[in-house]
């Protein structure tokens, strides 16, 4: 990560500001212990896993009934790794895997996370997405997930991205919560074969807006996704010091 961005998020992160709903969400399911991600040959991927001090996942948003101000609560790894390795055309920015519950919207329209027919109603369920984070100083936490212009058709995405004009994907990955350990399982090539990534631990508040002025207007407008705030970061500095096992 660029010094830069260090410097812009622990600069929001200390700063106080206003978000009403973000400390319902504060508590011990969302401080974070330990982070890790570790490679198993006998099944070509990476197993990331984040360990809490209360019960990963337990705690999910409370639905706002709409997707404008919806809540998002995130258990997110922010890494090294290029863009291009998750399937994004090249781009600057973090590149982070997020593991997500939101009840107001379904942004995973191609896996059915619940089992139950309805690949339409799976916001709630812990769900893993790959995001491209940028400054951004309107929301508390410094960071929002990169948007693009609707019709810039330079823009690369993964086959699997939803459909927001955003640079987020929805792999699709088996996310597991497990007492204290929230993980992930995620196969080698789709991060290009890469185990020599740096990466870190986040838990955070995310919040969506699709209100006027709208996204990118005005001086009042917010990022459609940005981080409002973070409880807890595994290194302290986001300074992603952990590599994988």
């Amino acid at each position: 990560m660029k010094p830069l961005l260090i410097i812009s998020f622990l600069a929001a992160t200390n700063a106080v500001t206003a978000c009403d709903k973000c400390a319902n969400y504060d508590n011990t399911d969302f401080k974070i212990t330990k982070v890790s991600v570790s490679h198993d040959a006998r099944i070509a991927a990476t197993i990331w896993e984040i360990t809490v001090e209360g019960n990963a996942g337990r705690t999910v948003p409370a639905k706002a009934g709409q997707l404008n101000g919806a809540p998002v609560l995130g258990y997110v790894f922010p890494t090294s790794l290029a863009a291009t390795d998750v399937g994004f055309g090249a781009t600057d920015g973090i590149v982070a895997l997020a593991l997500t519950s939101h009840p107001d919207f379904d942004d995973s329209p191609l896996w059915d996370e619940n089992g139950d027919g309805n690949y339409a109603n799976d916001g709630i369920v812990w769900h893993p997405h790959w995001v491209v984070l940028n400054k951004d100083e309107r929301v508390g936490g410094g960071l929002a997930v990169k948007q693009y212009a609707e019709d810039d058709k330079s823009v690369v995405l993964p086959p699997t991205a939803p459909n927001m004009p955003m640079y987020m994907d929805s792999p699709g990955y088996q996310v597991i919560t497990e007492g204290n350990t929230i993980r992930v399982i995620v196969p080698d090539y789709r991060i290009n074969n890469r185990r020599d990534f740096k990466f870190d631990g986040v838990a955070c508040y995310m919040e969506v807006n699709t209100g006027e002025p709208g996204t990118g207007h005005g001086d009042d407008a917010k990022p459609m996704l940005g981080v409002y705030k973070v409880y807890s970061v595994a290194s302290k500095d986001l300074s992603l010091p952990y590599t994988v096992k």
